[in-house]
Parts: structure tokens; C-alpha cells; sequence
């Protein structure tokens, strides 16, 4: 199990870098990237809703929203049944312009698929989801608790997860052989 979870804290930190560079490209920074990619995903939605998703402040996606605004990516309207709400709504043509960027990396993990069965593809796929479903519970909890580096309060060994046991793979080890260099 340590390499496995080695493995997926190595997935997680390339996806966050893999995600700064788009962003980079972009020229914004990756939770305006992220929180556009939410509204892509979703679909139009209200600030505060937006806020709520990503967990930023209102002000904070008040910025964020400006940012996204001014580059062309997203429009806000006001909502028709309450004047109070601002509609974020995502650009089609605006996001279809940067899917370029990621046409590379979604042609690699196309090729990525083949490499697996139907039946293997649905079992990671329920992993991911699963996966997928307790990092959101973790990251509310995160936000709904108050925390400081000197909290009194941790369980014994927590934190421990975050050091490789002596018998985990390195980083490095746990990198694919490029695709062209597998069997």
C-alpha cells in the first residue's frame, strides 16, 4: 500500500504542476484556471455558488471573476429572479481556444487507455471516483476545522502518511517509462 500512496501523492503534485504550467501559458494563475475549469465542468453558476465549490472568500472570487472577465473567459450577468445574485457564465468559443494546451496530455492518456481492458478501465475509474469523493469530504472537513501548526489537538502520528516509509519507492522510480518505451 506505501507505494500506492506514493504513487498517488506523485499523480496529485504533477496534476498541480501540470496545472501551473497551463496556467503559466495562460498568464493567470492556476485557482483561476482550476476555478474556470469548475465552471466549464458545471456550467454557468452564481458567485457565491463558485465560491462555495472552491472555497474561496466572495472576495476572493470577486477578484477571481474580474481576472477571468477581463481575459474574456467568463461573463457575468445578473440573475433574472434575484437582482442580489451575479451569474457566472463560461465562454464556449473563450475555452475552446485553450484546449490546445491540453491536447498533448489528453492524447497521451487516450493512448494511456488502450493499455487496459474494459473491465480494469471501470475498476479504475470507481477508484477515482471513490478517491475523488473522500478528498472532497477531506477538504471540507480541512476548511470547517481550525487548525495551527502548534495544535495541541492532533492525533499521534498524524502527518505520518506524508513521510515515505523506508520501503516506498522514490519518486523517481515511480515515473512511467514513456509510452514509445513500454511493452
Amino acid at each position: 500500500m506505501a507505494a500506492l500512496t506514493e504513487a498517488l501523492r506523485a499523480m496529485s503534485a504533477q496534476a498541480v504542476l501540470f496545472s501551473q504550467a497551463v496556467a503559466d501559458r495562460l498568464g493567470m494563475n492556476p485557482t483561476d484556471l482550476e476555478s474556470l475549469d469548475v465552471l466549464w465542468r458545471s456550467g454557468p453558476l452564481s458567485a457565491g455558488r463558485l465560491a462555495e465549490v472552491t472555497g474561496l472568500t466572495t472576495g476572493a472570487i470577486t477578484g477571481l471573476l474580474d481576472r477571468l472577465e477581463r481575459a474574456g473567459y467568463v461573463r457575468r450577468e445578473q440573475d433574472p429572479n434575484d437582482r442580489r445574485r451575479v451569474i457566472c457564465h463560461p465562454i464556449p468559443d473563450r475555452l475552446l481556444a485553450i484546449t490546445p494546451l491540453f491536447e498533448p496530455i489528453r492524447q497521451a492518456v487516450e493512448t494511456l487507455y488502450a493499455c487496459y481492458s474494459d473491465e480494469q478501465l471501470a475498476l479504475i475509474l470507481d477508484f477515482i471516483g471513490r478517491g475523488n469523493a473522500i478528498a472532497h469530504e477531506e477538504t471540507a472537513r480541512l476548511r470547517a476545522e481550525r487548525w495551527s501548526a502548534g495544535n495541541s489537538q492532533q492525533e499521534p502520528g498524524a502527518g505520518a502518511w506524508l513521510r515515505p516509509s523506508p520501503s516506498a519507492p522514490s519518486a523517481a522510480d515511480l515515473a512511467p517509462a514513456p509510452l514509445n518505451e513500454r511493452t
